[in-house]
């Protein structure tokens, strides 16, 4: 019991000085808002719902996990980004010089803007993919395979720009 006092208090005054949170983001107390544009669409394969997905993805991981208000245009934090890539590539050969595995790709370029403390900016490529079985045709799984790339995505994504990992 005696540790655990010295270490709620500690616990406390990090979350009261407003630059650390229990949701792993580093906020200044200055900052409030973030404007997330739309993810534009730039890769040669098309996906017709991808950027919309993506942008609703960041917008709900910002919303769920700062205090940050999302305005339109003009936040104290900008983020916007393209997919640049949505690619699909054997990922395992059998033997007989066959695709077991397949690999969709999907890489895409972010510019974070923090207004206040332009020392945080960046201009970075992610890309993150998952694995099917090539039995199954890409139509069949694009879906689910899609929503697992996202949810990767937006973790790199958040994790650099407020999170700072």
């Amino acid at each position: 019991m005696k540790r655990l006092v010295p270490l709620l208090l500690s616990a406390l005054l990090l979350q009261a000085c407003g630059i650390y949170s229990f949701s792993g983001t580093s906020i200044q107390p200055d900052v409030n808002t973030i404007s997330i544009h739309y993810v534009d669409y730039k890769a040669m394969r098309v996906n017709p719902s991808l950027s919309n997905d993506l942008t609703e993805a960041l917008r709900n991981q910002f919303r769920r996990m700062t205090r940050l208000e999302q305005v339109d245009i003009d936040g104290d934090l900008e983020l916007s980004g393209e997919v640049t890539g949505y690619d699909v590539a054997a990922a395992a050969v059998t033997a007989d010089e066959v695709a077991a595995r397949n690999k969709l790709t999907v890489t895409v370029k972010f510019q974070f803007t923090n207004k206040k403390y332009p020392e945080d900016n960046f201009d970075k490529s992610f890309s993150a993919y998952a694995e099917y079985d090539s039995t199954q045709t890409l139509d069949a799984v694009e879906s689910s395979l899609c929503a697992e790339i996202i949810d990767k995505l937006v973790e790199d994504i958040f994790n650099a720009s407020v999170a700072q990992w």
